[in-house]
């Protein structure tokens, strides 16, 4: 089945361009377009789309505001982001608020469909300039740890996380602090990508964080 992407941009020559370089892939349907963040939930709602390639600059409505506001209303849609912002700030308030890729706007066509097929998959695609922004802030600037809910028994949750995991999650998780891809991951341990994926999952779940992003953050500060 065809993975169904939804582009929004504000520049209506951005948006042909990208259906230019896309169109022909047998694996990719281009089912909408958005000129503005304010059209973004109208367009998932009538077009159902996999991915969403969203522009960050936009009138009305922002890509990160589209994505803090609208996009937690429809879980399974993947936000990849295409932007000509490579600043640190961007970067990072993409990637917290959930965004499971970002590429910039000068990416090659080969990278545009990587990403694309990547995140449609429930990975991350973060080239290794955006991975090295990600990891450094996080090194620099730890996460502030959240109070944790008391779980079922009684017992606090409070753990490290190094401590939740199993022997195997403790690898996986090294490797996501290197910023390896699942594909990298599985191909370093002779497993498949969704092995990877649902490990990375079970990770995330057992750490009590959103994404990601935090799971790193936290795993970092809690490094044995």
């Amino acid at each position: 089945m065809a993975i169904r992407l939804l582009i929004v941009d504000d520049h209506s020559v951005v948006r042909q361009g990208i259906i230019t370089l896309l169109e022909d892939e047998a694996d990719i349907e281009i089912v909408g377009e958005a000129a503005d963040g304010v059209e973004v939930e109208e367009a998932i709602r009538s077009c159902r789309p996999d991915v969403v390639l969203l522009d960050l600059t936009m009138p009305k409505m922002s890509g990160i505001e589209v994505i803090k506001k609208v996009m937690p209303a429809f879980p399974s849609v993947k936000v990849l982001v295409f932007s000509m912002h490579n600043q640190v700030d961007y970067i990072l308030a993409a990637v917290h608020n959930g965004a499971a890729g970002y590429l910039q706007k000068d990416t090659s066509r080969a990278e545009i469909l990587s990403a694309v097929r990547a995140v449609s998959t429930g990975e991350l695609y973060y080239p290794p300039n955006v991975s090295s922004v990600i990891i450094q802030n996080l090194v620099k600037t730890p996460m502030v740890k959240s109070p944790r809910e008391p779980v079922a028994g009684g017992h606090e949750s409070g753990a490290s996380v190094w401590d939740k995991i199993t022997s195997r999650e403790r690898q996986i998780l090294e490797c996501l602090i290197e910023g390896l891809s699942s594909k990298d991951i599985a191909q370093r341990f002779d497993i498949s990508a969704n092995t990877v994926a649902n490990q990375r999952a079970s990770i995330i779940k057992k750490a009590e964080v959103k994404n990601t992003a935090e799971l790193i953050s936290l795993a970092l500060q809690d490094r044995p």
